[in-house]
């Protein structure tokens, strides 16, 4: 599993020795600075399309997969995004518990705070529920540390006091993101969290062609990832997920795969130490820069 505490990835890590390398080199060997400008703007290049990749790690830690262990017990993750909404969410919690399964809702803290009610019976149902930030900015992957620091630890506070317990997990609106998200998730105990495979059912209005792509390949140790907020509405206007999900419970069940919360898959052994006590007892809601 990721280390959720690493600050600095061994490749922004290279990107501070490249840059510090572009300095120095027009100064060693003059006429050298086109070479400088090169490798700036390539590792500029790179980061950026690091930050447009949501499954990357090039930025730090990001959970992708289950641990091996749940991949063993047979386990899956559904990881529920955008919610809660007051039309879509109850009817999924319903499916849910009429397959016996347990998803991850990853909620947007705002919504979360006009909707209550919905949140506690999510809790009260057996699922989790995650960080997805306070407001799902579209410009949240442009936000300076400052800015991330805010959206998140407001989040922790609306979500934690709604269920009792602080987020462990945090994903990205869009699954975006930037070199100074990592340094704040370290600091809040927050571990980034994608998805193995995603039905893109915020888009795709075919709930088939949604089935399908979250389906082919179905093994132990994914993530999945669906919407009941910003949802694609089907041919009879309900949301899509509404069509999938019953679908993709069954075929899990047929694999003899059990959908359980990220809390559950990633749950330590007997006698292992928990992920960090800090994340038990609540976030910090300071921030200094890196």
């Amino acid at each position: 599993m990721p280390d959720p505490h690493t600050t600095w990835s061994p490749f922004l890590r290279a990107s501070v020795g490249v840059h510090a390398a572009a300095l120095v080199l027009p100064v060693l060997v003059p006429g050298a600075w086109p070479w400088s400008v090169g490798a700036l703007v390539a590792n500029h290049a790179l980061i950026t399309a690091a930050g447009l990749w949501p499954r990357s790690s090039w930025l730090g830690p990001n959970l992708t997969r289950l641990p091996e262990a749940a991949a063993r017990r047979g386990e899956v993750a559904v990881t529920i995004d955008d919610g809660p909404d007051p039309e879509v969410t109850p009817a999924v919690l319903d499916q849910l518990r009429e397959h016996g399964a347990r998803a991850t809702f990853f909620c947007i803290a705002e919504r979360a705070r006009r909707h209550p009610e919905l949140v506690r019976r999510i809790v009260a149902e057996g699922h989790s529920v995650q960080n997805h930030s306070l407001r799902h900015r579209h410009h949240f992957s442009l936000l300076g540390p400052a800015g991330i620091a805010r959206e998140l630890s407001a989040a922790q506070e609306v979500l934690g006091e709604l269920t009792g317990a602080y987020p462990r997990f945090f994903r990205a609106p869009a699954g975006l993101r930037n070199p100074f998200l990592q340094p704040v998730l370290a600091r809040q105990d927050l571990l980034l969290t994608s998805w193995t495979r995603r039905g893109y059912d915020t888009r795709e209005r075919d709930p088939g062609r949604v089935l399908d792509r979250l389906c082919r390949g179905l093994a132990a140790g994914d993530i999945l990832l669906l919407h009941d907020g910003h949802a694609a509405r089907a041919a009879d206007d309900r949301a899509v997920v509404l069509h999938v999900l019953p679908g993709l419970l069954q075929r899990m069940q047929r694999l003899s795969l059990r959908s359980v919360t990220l809390d559950q898959a990633l749950q330590p052994a007997p006698g292992a130490c928990a992920v960090s006590a800090h994340a038990r007892s609540g976030p910090s809601n300071s921030y200094s820069a890196p």
